[in-house]
């Protein structure tokens, strides 16, 4: 493994050259200057599987070279390295998470040898060879635009995913949630981060919403028909409930499909400020009058927050991932999820923790109570004809899970 130390304090570069090679990790290139190691890194000079960053440097401190690694598209792992405060330090982890490079971790000064050895030995995020460099990738991230999207829309060319939620208490599974996938004739399975924006930004969002919502009943009925009574959950734009008529079309659609109302679940994202507050707060009450279900995601980011859970009649509340996954090991976060768990019982809601990544994720949010887990652990989103075999699979581990 190729290793790449930026700090501007010579002891510490020693120190951690020192620990590195007791650890077996010889191949180690050092910069005291992030200018330098940054015009190494751009010019091809060092191609690094993982970078020691200090956050405090002058001239570019640890965050903006957080930024500068972005614009390289660099692929290797990032071990934050600082003596400052730990709260710095997770702000710095989320940033970088946010940037989407393949951060392993944080150090705090001094750093000590089982410290940085168990964070050399987690496995990445985008596994690499040993040996290959080809870690900076120029490829440019391809975006689409509002034609391209309305004609996939009237092509039908949007296809949903389901991925399995279970009871914490028994293991039972108990609904889906709808994600929807863009099968491009020419490049393959796009994923929704790159188009539901654009969809928004330019008023498509609605008829897109319209799409997933008829197919996700069309399927809740064929389950239905197999003896699977599921809860369907699918995302709702806060821009789809600024139509006065959105709950009368979802109960003719709802009776069309023969699907009873109170298996469909509206998961609202509220990615945006509501336009209109008066005409959101109608259309929620009234989609709940119809006893359609009401969850207000992401709870705890973004615009969710606890004016709309005081105002909108939300029953059901679903902690964002950031908040569960190692939620054990980050006293912040499981203050938070513990918190958010609090208020949902007390409110008489039902709780979703997103996230559910490993079995101490499972243990925990069982421990606390939650209602409902979703997340890689039970299951990775899957085309509706795998769900049968998926059941199969589970049934072989909820007895094991709810034993304990």
């Amino acid at each position: 493994m190729k290793i790449l130390i930026v700090d501007d304090e010579p002891f510490v570069i020693r120190l951690l050259s020192h620990q590195l090679d007791r650890l077996g990790f010889t191949d180690v290139t050092a910069h005291e200057h992030p200018r330098t190691a940054l015009e190494a890194l751009e010019s091809g000079a060092i191609t690094p599987h993982m970078i020691l960053l200090d956050l405090q440097m002058p001239e570019i401190d640890g965050i903006e070279f957080v930024r500068h690694l972005t614009r390289l598209n660099y692929r290797g792992g990032l071990i934050l390295v600082s003596g400052e405060d730990e709260r710095i330090l997770r702000t710095a982890r989320r940033l970088a998470e946010a940037h989407r490079l393949d951060i392993r971790g944080a150090l705090h000064k001094p750093v000590t040898p089982a410290a940085l050895s168990e964070l050399l030995g987690k496995p990445a995020n985008t596994p690499f060879k040993t040996g290959s460099t080809p870690i900076l990738n120029k490829a440019i991230r391809k975006t689409y635009d509002g034609p391209q999207i309305l004609r996939a829309i009237e092509d039908g060319e949007f296809v949903n995913v389901y991925q399995p939620k279970v009871r914490f208490s028994d293991g039972q599974l108990v609904g889906v949630e709808t994600l929807v996938r863009w099968q491009h004739p020419e490049d393959g399975l796009v994923f929704p981060d790159q188009f539901i924006t654009e969809a928004e930004d330019k008023g498509l969002i609605n008829e897109l919403t319209r799409v997933i919502l008829e197919q996700a009943l069309e399927q809740a009925y064929r389950w239905r028909v197999d003896g699977l009574e599921l809860h369907v959950s699918v995302n709702i734009s806060m821009d789809s409930l600024s139509s006065l008529d959105f709950p009368d079309y979802l109960a003719r659609v709802v009776e069309e499909r023969k699907v009873p109302a109170r298996q469909l679940v509206l998961e609202v994202t509220e990615s945006r400020l509501m336009k209109d507050a008066l005409v959101a707060l109608d259309v929620c009450s009234r989609l709940r009058l119809k006893h359609i279900g009401l969850s207000i995601d992401d709870f705890g980011t973004g615009h969710s927050s606890l004016a709309q859970l005081r105002d909108i009649p939300f029953d059901e509340l679903k902690v964002d991932r950031q908040f569960v996954h190692n939620a054990r090991r980050d006293p912040v976060s499981r203050a938070i999820l513990e918190g958010s768990l609090a208020m949902s019982k007390q409110l008489g809601m039902h709780s979703v923790a997103e996230g559910v990544e490993d079995e101490d994720d499972w243990a925990l949010l069982r421990e606390l109570g939650c209602d409902i887990a979703q997340g890689y652990f039970v299951s990775k989103p899957m085309f509706p004809h795998a769900l049968t075999r998926w059941i199969e699979e589970w049934e072989g581990r909820r007895a094991a899970l709810v034993d304990r």
